[in-house]
């Protein structure tokens, strides 16, 4: 999976789960600019990170690479 696909999958559990990128970021705690960028798909997450937002959102690292 590309960055952008998994960029977009991202944004698009986010916004299902009714967060904002603040919300979001708060709640990993990784910083807004950080969050934004991997959600442009600019910055490839690092696996700490992605255990982060699918543990914030409630879903699996599979659910977002699907």
């Amino acid at each position: 999976m590309d960055n952008m696909q998994l960029a977009n999958r991202i944004r698009a559990f986010r916004k299902l789960k009714g967060f904002t990128q603040q919300e979001l970021a708060t709640k990993t705690g990784i910083s807004l600019s950080v969050l934004g960028t991997i959600e442009r798909g600019n910055r490839q997450a690092e696996d700490q990170i992605l255990n982060k937002i699918v543990e914030v959102l409630g879903i699996s690292i599979s659910d977002l690479k699907e």
